[in-house]
């Protein structure tokens, strides 16, 4: 019996990551989900959360923002809208992206998309909380 699951996680511009995991975790649209080996057959949407897969040789994390997760026989795919490795987010644009839709939140005026600049605030937080992990795991 098989101990991983092949994984892809891809985005409309390039494949991010293929590679064998013992488990995956993300939030999906109804909560968070761990997909094993031999799970049964998912489709759902996914919410800005941090991606995370561990694979024999330790976990590896992804700032994911949307999109959806697939398996399908024994096969884990992600279609996300982006996906970005710790390294790959700029810190400062993702806290100037906060602080735009935090301000956006406060206005309550009528030409304000709510659920927009709740999105972009939710995209925001998930990228500065995978960068911030990253540079304490990084500095341990």
């Amino acid at each position: 019996m098989a101990t991983t699951v092949p994984v892809s996680v891809v985005t409309p511009e390039r494949e991010l990551v293929r590679t064998d995991a013992e488990m995956v975790l993300v939030r999906g649209a109804d909560g968070d989900l761990g997909i094993l080996p031999h799970h049964i057959p998912l489709v759902t949407a996914i919410r800005p959360s941090v991606l995370e897969i561990r694979t024999p040789a330790g976990r590896e994390r992804y700032a994911v923002t949307g999109g959806f997760l697939e398996v399908r026989g024994d096969q884990v795919t992600v279609l996300a809208r982006t996906a970005e490795r710790p390294e790959e987010i700029d810190v400062n644009r993702a806290r100037a992206a906060k602080e735009r839709a935090e301000e956006r939140l406060k206005e309550h005026a009528a030409d304000v998309d709510i659920v927009r600049a709740e999105l972009a605030l939710q995209r925001a937080l998930v990228r500065m909380q995978l960068a911030e992990e990253s540079k304490k795991t990084t500095a341990v």
